[in-house]
Formats: C-alpha cells, structure tokens, sequence
C-alpha cells in the first residue's frame, strides 16, 4: 500500500504495551484496520528487533499492511520490510534509496518547512510531522511538551506534493483536526499500545480519520 492510501499508523513501542508483547499489539491493530505498522523499538537489541522483525513481516505481508523498520536501514534489509523511517541523523535518503532500491518506501521526519523542502526534492516518499500536540513518547523531541501545532503542519503541507503524515499526542478525539489541516494520515503510538482494547482503539482511529477525509472530499467537490 502506497503512503499515499494510508490513513492510520501504528508505530511500536513495547515499554507502553501494559506487559503486552509488540506482536499481539500489532495483531489487535491490524484487526483494527491500521494501514501502516513502523517497527521501533528502541530499547531492544539488534538481535531481537530482527527476530521481532521477522515476525511482524509475516503478519503484516498477510494482511497487506505496509511495514516500515526506524532508522536503521540494514535491518529493513534483513527483514525485507516495505521501507524505512529516517531522522534528521539518519542516513541520506539517497543512501536509503540505494540499499533498498526504487520500490521501498521511505519516510522523513521534519518539523520545519526547510526540513520538508529538502527532504521532498532528495525523494522522500512521505514526511512524518511533528509532534502535532507533545508527545510523551519521545520526551527529547523539540517539540515534544508544547507541540508543533496545526498551523506548522498545514504549512508543511502546502509546501510539498507528497504524503503527510501527523504524529504525536493524536488519538481518535482529535485525529480529525490534523486531516483537517491537510494531512494525508495519523500516526499513533499510545493511542493504540496502551490502549485497554488496541483492535477497537485502532478501529475508532480509522473511523475518525475517515469520516473527516470524506467530509473533506466532500467539501472539495462542492467548490
């Protein structure tokens, strides 16, 4: 599935799964409709983010959900994923493109309309913005206690042609707001993992989105 199809996202984190496993959490969230799966894991080895990789690919390729490996482009290799995520420390998107090839996916994460720029014209396939509303997923982020906001994203989104992806402090009570700003899709982490029910916190996410790309189709036709 082309980034430009998603809606939702569920990006991985064990440490805020309630003492549930990464797999069971994406299990629940692919039965809840979620487009897009980003392997992180941060704090796990290489060892057994590859091994946790390998089993995510073989559930993922059979729901035909995309898999996307953090950072680290050997293990997106290794595991034959459908692309990777890059940082603004991560590798060039022209040295991503020539290990995976033409048909991987590749994601950026920007926050300024520099950033977005850059990455766009150097090939990005998609851009993750934020974070939109603080995050306390990655407390060292810039933006993670105050948000970057919805007026930087729709900024972002009018400055580039390809897919946006909003992220950070998103959940089914505000994920319209960022669709409404412009962006193509929602990526969530705690939203679905901590989540007592993960396949009705996902399907909740795909119907907030939804309901608000299709009032904005709407509105697009009527003008």
């Amino acid at each position: 599935m082309d980034p430009d199809q998603w809606q939702t996202y569920l990006v991985t984190q064990q440490t805020l799964s309630e003492g549930r496993s990464t797999v069971e959490i994406v299990e629940k969230a692919i039965d809840g409709g979620i487009d897009a799966v980003q392997l992180r894991e941060k704090e796990m080895s290489a060892k057994d983010r590859y091994e946790l990789g390998q089993t995510l690919r073989e559930l993922t390729a059979e729901a035909g959900v995309a898999l996307i490996v953090n950072d680290r482009v050997d293990l997106a290799c290794a595991i034959d994923a459908d692309g990777v995520h890059l940082g603004q420390s991560d590798l060039p998107i022209s040295v991503a493109r020539e290990q995976l090839g033409d048909e991987a996916t590749i994601g950026v994460s920007v926050s300024t309309v520099s950033e977005a720029r850059l990455a766009a014209i150097t090939g990005a396939d998609y851009l993750g913005v934020g974070a939109i509303y603080g995050t306390t997923s990655k407390p060292q982020a810039p933006t993670a206690e105050d948000g970057l906001g919805l007026e930087a994203l729709s900024d972002i989104v009018q400055t580039v042609r390809i897919p946006v992806t909003a992220i950070g402090g998103i959940s089914p009570e505000n994920a319209a707001e960022p669709i409404e700003a412009g962006a193509s899709s929602v990526a969530v982490i705690s939203a679905i993992t901590a989540a007592d029910d993960p396949a009705a916190a996902a399907d909740d996410l795909r119907n907030a989105v939804g309901r608000s790309a299709s009032e904005a189709e709407t509105e697009a036709g009527d003008d």
